[in-house]
């Protein structure tokens, strides 16, 4: 662990605290706090990271810490990618380019553990996996942490075993193994109930459940249709040379301007095809035929049919370190 941590970071820990994205009305007052918390970030931590999904939320964070970086001579640290073995071939595509776009370095967290015992056992997602057959580090978590009871558990991330295994102690061990102190993430407020109290700069220091670490989250304060808005006015023309300056909000799958193809747009291609949420190939359909940012945003839920936004599971998880 970094020595002396959290000694040594100078952040307001209440920072947010009992806001909403009200306060912040127009696009330009989410950006000037996201700059300002993104700075706070890469200044603070000596071994900050960025979460990235491939998503719409932690790429635009991506980008505030890209232009951060730049703007005040900062370095870019590296993304951590949660692979949990149940990934839309196409994030998998995306992330690499983008990666190797952006020279990114990329660190692939997994639970290698359960990743091979899938493979060894020629699991398809549903099917159960023996817990006795898991590493005691595994084996721990699920007796000790979870207090979880069954002999088995189903290889599904939309679950209370499943999800914590394949993503919460896959990351855990990344931010423990990278020494992190410090991981900025996509979290809004607007997401879920059970992140709504959340605040810019939120501690994790309970070493007896994750490495000691601050979550960092720049656009707490966007929300869904914000964060579309951002993209194609900022990100996208920032980001793409033969984007207009001006912006451009696409109209269908294929409505992009000056030839460019959904390849040379940072947004995944799942977003184009309908999906607004992309948790896994197993548990995640697309909303509508529209993309992403021509749905009704308003009056129809983001991240439905996802088993773990239950809210009584989802506070559980984001007890033991989920994000």
């Amino acid at each position: 662990m970094t020595e002396n941590f959290p000694d040594y970071v100078d952040v307001d820990y209440d920072d947010g605290d009992g806001q909403t994205p009200e306060e912040y009305p127009h696009i330009h007052d989410k950006i000037e706090k996201a700059i300002e918390v993104t700075r706070q970030g890469l200044e603070q931590y000596e071994n900050p990271a960025v979460m990235w999904t491939g998503g719409k939320d932690s790429t635009l964070v991506l980008y505030f810490v890209k232009e951060v970086a730049d703007r005040f001579d900062l370095e870019v640290p590296p993304a951590i990618f949660i692979d949990h073995y149940q990934h839309f071939d196409e994030i998998h595509d995306f992330v690499d380019h983008w990666a190797d776009e952006w020279d990114l370095e990329v660190i692939y967290a997994r639970n290698e553990d359960i990743g091979e015992y899938v493979e060894e056992h020629d699991l398809e997602p549903g099917d159960d996996i023996d817990i006795s057959e898991l590493s005691e580090h595994n084996q721990h978590h699920v007796d000790n942490i979870l207090e979880y009871e069954e002999d088995t558990f189903p290889f599904l991330l939309d679950t209370y075993a499943g999800n914590h295994l394949l993503k919460t102690v896959a990351l855990n061990d990344a931010l423990e193994e990278y020494d992190i102190d410090g991981i900025l993430s996509g979290v809004r407020w607007d997401e879920q109930e059970a992140r709504a109290d959340e605040t810019f700069f939120s501690p994790r220091h309970d070493p007896d459940i994750y490495p000691p670490h601050d979550r960092v989250q720049p656009i707490l304060q966007f929300d869904e249709a914000a964060v579309w808005e951002a993209f194609w006015n900022f990100a996208v023309p920032d980001t793409v040379s033969e984007f207009p300056d001006d912006g451009y909000v696409p109209q269908s799958d294929d409505d992009l301007p000056n030839d460019l193809t959904q390849e040379d747009i940072p947004v995944s291609p799942k977003y184009f095809a309908g999906f607004r949420s992309l948790g896994s190939e197993v548990s995640t359909e697309k909303a509508d035929n529209d993309p992403a940012w021509l749905q009704n945003l308003a009056e129809t839920t983001e991240r439905a049919g996802r088993a773990q936004d239950k809210e009584d599971l989802m506070e559980r998880l984001r007890d033991l370190g989920y994000m």
